[in-house]
């Protein structure tokens, strides 16, 4: 059984900060939900008697944020706006000049809707990945043709890695589907071992593999992922790949499944501009398949106008970025080694980490994350990752000056 961690009834990162509870007099017609929304601000404001036995487990069921990237939470905690996030895997370059032109070139075509099927931006994008235009869908970044995919589908069984991203799960539970684990061990290195093939069974609907894998980094080479796909053909299970790191990747084609989707019509290959490009704010993904009906189940399982002009414009001008892309490359590897080292010094054990983040094991500090906020600096603890525990921890890869930033302060917490 995967245990989660439980979320501190006292911490009030957890709760809506839209709350104002003086009108709490002589209220008797309230619901159960907005009780528990009146007693989380209790526990916010005062800090006190806020226990298990009063709030008798709403609290647990209200929204929690599980992803990095939250610099906002830690500005609130911290009182500051000087927060170096190594929690969210972004591009360390930067947004492209040449995107932020295109953005603002942009702004006068937003009195008009988007383009629905995202037409300039498809063709752009089938000469950059070599496919048919046909074989892309377009979306509000990765993350919603994974909601997306779910819906259309609607899998009652499906296989995920653990530990992995986290909206895999968290898409098939708004369908009721029932949820098999791959446990990654640290024995292993956390990478995917041959044994997985026989946990591909008829009545698996879908399976799910990230590519190279969030949080761990480790790759997954396309030979063995080729077994995967021929025993997913046999069981009529839809594979998705999950490659929004592959651009990181020294080698891509020995992880990369992309050249594929011709061969495997059951296969589908999630991409982003968000983490290579440094756009997260834009919002912008694709998926690829050669799978048509998915194609056309995705353009019924949300609305038409999902992608916004200027990310549809951001994206054209992204894929011309060619020089920037080689750039990225040459700081990424070059950083990556840098980091690795220096947190090895530590006494950290790395693992994978073959993208643009860093995946160590640091048994003996197991509150670094806010040991280091209180730094000024936001990384992304692995905790809340179904199959990982306290101790694990993700940073990602940004510029010389961020990482030396981060390793002096690694020096001053650890007092190494």
């Amino acid at each position: 059984m995967i245990q989660r961690q439980a979320v501190p009834l006292v911490d009030y990162r957890y709760y809506p900060k839209v709350w104002h509870c003086s009108w709490i007099n002589k209220r008797t017609d309230l619901a159960r939900g907005e009780w528990a929304i009146i007693l989380a601000d209790l526990t916010h404001r005062y800090n006190a008697w806020a226990t298990e036995l009063l709030i008798g487990g709403l609290a647990k069921r209200m929204y929690e944020y599980v992803h990095g990237g939250d610099i906002y939470t830690a500005r609130d905690l911290t009182g500051t706006q000087d927060i170096i996030d190594f929690s969210a895997n972004i591009n360390p370059l930067g947004l492209p000049s040449g995107v932020k032109n295109a953005v603002k070139a942009a702004l006068n075509e937003c009195l008009s809707y988007p383009d629905p099927f995202c037409r300039e931006l498809a063709a752009a994008l089938a000469l950059y990945e070599k496919t048919d235009q046909e074989n892309i869908y377009c979306a509000n970044g990765t993350s919603e043709i994974i909601f997306r995919l779910t819906l259309a589908l609607k899998p009652k069984k499906a296989l995920i890695l653990a530990p992995t991203f986290a909206d895999y799960e968290k898409a098939l539970r708004t369908v009721g589907c029932d949820i098999e684990y791959y446990i990654l061990t640290a024995e292993n290195d956390f990478s995917l071992q041959q044994d997985y093939i026989g946990k591909i069974k008829s009545g698996m609907d879908m399976l799910w593999i990230c590519n190279p894998n969030n949080p761990t980094g480790q790759g997954c080479k396309n030979s063995f992922l080729v077994k995967v796909l021929e025993r997913c053909r046999q069981t009529k299970t839809v594979v998705l790949i999950d490659e929004c790191f592959m651009d990181f990747v020294g080698q891509p084609e020995i992880y990369s499944v992309q050249s594929l989707i011709g061969s495997y019509n059951n296969l589908l290959v999630l991409k982003a501009f968000t983490k290579i490009y440094a756009m997260p704010g834009i919002r912008l993904g694709y998926v690829l398949t050669s799978n048509r009906r998915i194609i056309e189940q995705l353009r019924l399982a949300g609305q038409d106008w999902s992608v916004s002009t200027l990310a549809q414009k951001a994206g054209i001008s992204a894929l011309n970025q060619k020089e920037y892309l080689q750039k990225t490359k040459i700081l990424v590897k070059k950083e990556r080694e840098y980091l690795i080292k220096e947190l090895t010094v530590f006494g950290f054990k790395v693992y994978g980490s073959l993208a643009n983040y860093i995946f160590f094991e640091a048994s003996r500090y197991l509150d670094l994350d806010k040991m280091l906020l209180a730094k000024g600096i936001l990384i992304r603890s692995c905790s809340n990752y179904a199959g990982l525990n306290s101790g694990y921890f993700r940073v990602a890869v940004r510029n010389h000056s961020d990482n030396q930033q981060l390793i002096a302060a690694l020096k001053d917490v650890t007092k190494y």
